[in-house]
């Protein structure tokens, strides 16, 4: 099925010309009366039975909407432009909407790629685009988009993780506007042959099953305090580094094995540690 346009004209113009052919009938018959002529009531009788036809045919199309007309059985085409029409007499007018229309998905729950139970859900913005196709090629397209919007939400779920630290890595929960474009992506190609255009789709929910809340949350802390470590011993050891060339450097000192040791140790000690260092003085020794 694809959507085409089928005959209609513009309604006023077309009660104009059914007036005129009413009218028309009427003289005819009344000539018919005066004259006793059988011909003029046969064209009289015709004018207004194709007259009572024509006006069975209009209908009335208002904004953001389409008319299917169906002609026992055949769909013979589409009108989608606003006011009222003149179109193929003794046919059936289905109307479909074309307004933009919002569907909330049920929440899921999924597991992640890491086999972690999830709960998500989407918001999917959609419209019509092809009226032949929404309303005879699937049974019913708000059903279809429904069903379809829950399988690529939970595909696309299973595809990621919910959580990670390694940066490269997509996740449902840090890279929320990549994951809604690549549904949309699916969900287009999933929804063309309900003739429906996908214009966004957005995780409104997203969050560990009840079940495993807590445990994950535990092991979020852990792994988020692993890596804050590492990324301190990192630039401790780097400043440790940098402070040691200076001081030789620019001082022209010269540090022992022991010293230089000693000296790292103390170096970083005080900047890893998340707590104040307590300073010592050494003050030489001490003869009672």
């Amino acid at each position: 099925m694809k959507e085409k346009n089928t005959f209609h004209i513009n309604g006023y113009l077309g009660l104009f010309i059914l007036l005129i052919m009413v009218l028309g009938g009427g003289w005819l018959f009344y000539l018919t009366i005066i004259n006793e002529t059988l011909a003029t009531g046969i064209i009289a009788a015709l004018l207004w039975i194709i007259s009572g036809f024509f006006i069975s045919s209009l209908t009335i199309v208002g904004p953001n909407q389409a008319k299917a007309i169906l002609f026992f059985g055949k769909y013979l085409g589409t009108i989608k432009d606003n006011g009222l029409f003149i179109t193929t007499p003794l046919t059936q007018k289905i109307t479909i909407s074309l307004k933009v229309k919002n569907f909330n998905t049920a929440l899921l729950k999924v597991n992640d790629s890491d086999g972690n139970p999830i709960e998500i859900s989407a918001v999917v913005v959609f419209k019509v685009v092809d009226s032949a196709k929404a309303l005879f090629s699937v049974d019913d397209y708000r059903n279809f988009v429904a069903i379809q919007s829950e399988t690529a939400l939970r595909h696309i779920a299973s595809q990621y993780p919910y959580d990670t630290f390694e940066e490269e890595d997509i996740t449902l929960r840090g890279n929320t506007t990549e994951v809604s474009e690549k549904l949309k992506i699916e969900l287009e190609e999933r929804l063309a042959i309900a003739g429906v255009e996908v214009i966004e789709t957005r995780l409104n929910h997203l969050a560990y099953a009840t079940e495993i809340a807590s445990a994950m949350l535990q092991r979020q802390q852990a792994r988020a305090i692993l890596s804050a470590r590492q990324t301190i011993v990192e630039g401790a050891v780097s400043m440790t580094q940098m402070a040691l060339e200076q001081i030789e450097d620019g001082q022209d000192i010269q540090f022992t094995d022991d010293r230089r040791v000693q000296l790292i140790n103390n170096l970083l000690v005080s900047i890893i540690t998340d707590k104040g260092t307590q300073p010592v003085i050494n003050t030489g020794d001490v003869k009672e």
